[in-house]
């Protein structure tokens, strides 16, 4: 069992920067890859970015390419998305969740977290 839980998100301003993070418990942690989501009011849940366990390669939605990073600390077992120029798009609630590529990329995960609002507005 791997339980997750984001934090970071809040009311930011376009341009701003911002860091997710995403603690995750249990003793399984190390043996998943790693994904960030988002769901925007009325829109379904998106994947953002990836990261995988074995060599650390990161995917990226096209939308967030160049602007957006994903890490991950396996001594710390969390997962990190920082958020550069910040667009009132990338308004809506991110998730992170484990499991592993390529079914991350398509939204399939075996564990999910409770998600943390960001709002981007001026």
């Amino acid at each position: 069992q791997v339980q997750l839980v984001e934090s970071g998100g809040g009311l930011v301003q376009p341009g701003d920067s911002r860091r997710l993070s995403c603690a995750a418990s249990g003793r399984t942690f190390g043996d998943y890859d790693m994904g960030w989501y988002r769901q925007a009011p009325g829109k379904e849940r998106e994947f953002v970015a990836g990261i995988t366990l074995s060599s650390g390669r990161t995917y990226y939605a096209d939308s967030v390419t160049g602007r957006f990073a994903i890490s991950r600390n396996h001594a710390t077992r969390s997962v990190y998305l920082q958020m550069y120029s910040l667009k009132p798009e990338d308004t809506a609630v991110y998730y992170c969740a484990a499991g592993s590529f390529p079914s991350l990329r398509i939204g399939v995960a075996d564990y999910w977290g409770q998600g943390t609002q960001v709002t981007v507005s001026s």
